[in-house]
Parts: C-alpha cells; sequence; structure tokens
C-alpha cells in the first residue's frame, strides 16, 4: 500500500499532472518544462524529482542535456494503470488542452542556453 500512495500523491499536484501530460507529448528538459509551465526551475525540478521518485518519470543524460520522460510502468501496475488512463483524462481540461497544443512548437534550443 505505501508505493500505491506514493504513487497518488505524486499526481496529488496539479503542475505535477501537467508535466505528465507534457511527458506524454515528447521528451523534455527542465527548461522546456519551466516555459511551458511559467514556474521556476526550483519548482519544476523539484516536481520532477517527487515524479522520479515515485516511478511516474525517468530520465537519460544526453550531453549536457538531461531528457525526461515517462516512465514504461513495467515496475508498478500503479504506475502502468495510472499513465494508461491519464493519456485519455483531461485533455479537454483548458489548460491541459492549451499546453497539450503548445507542446510541439516548445524548442529548447530557442529557451535554453546549456
Amino acid at each position: 500500500m505505501k508505493y500505491f500512495i506514493k504513487v497518488m500523491k505524486a499526481l496529488s499536484d496539479p503542475n505535477r499532472v501537467k508535466i505528465v501530460k507534457l511527458l506524454q507529448q515528447k521528451m523534455m528538459c527542465v527548461c522546456e518544462l519551466q516555459a511551458a509551465l511559467r514556474i521556476s526551475q526550483p519548482n519544476v525540478s523539484k516536481h520532477l524529482k517527487i515524479l522520479e521518485e515515485s516511478g511516474l518519470v525517468e530520465f537519460q543524460k544526453d550531453g549536457l542535456w538531461v531528457n525526461y520522460s515517462l516512465a514504461d510502468g513495467n515496475l508498478s501496475p500503479y504506475v502502468a494503470s495510472l499513465l494508461g488512463n491519464l493519456k485519455q483524462w483531461l485533455n479537454h481540461d483548458p489548460e491541459v488542452a492549451d499546453l497539450i497544443k503548445k507542446a510541439p512548437f516548445i524548442n529548447r534550443e530557442e529557451i535554453c542556453n546549456p
């Protein structure tokens, strides 16, 4: 039950849900998420750490870039189920719909200085 609660708590914050919805669209770095959500870099990093610790998000380094993506859900049935359901949930919410529409046009080379 402890792991289930950890996953649910990770999704209890609107910004973390928005991060998951953005990462459904494409792999992103912190500065791209920061630009999309219009919140500070430390806040984005804090949210990503919580999502990572719950098993919802993973990262890989690529030179100076740290790319975040959704986990595959293989390690937890809770993560797999929630990520699967979140693909359909909230897409018509005005804030989420706006983020989904903007995601393809967020370009790290234009906003980030590695």
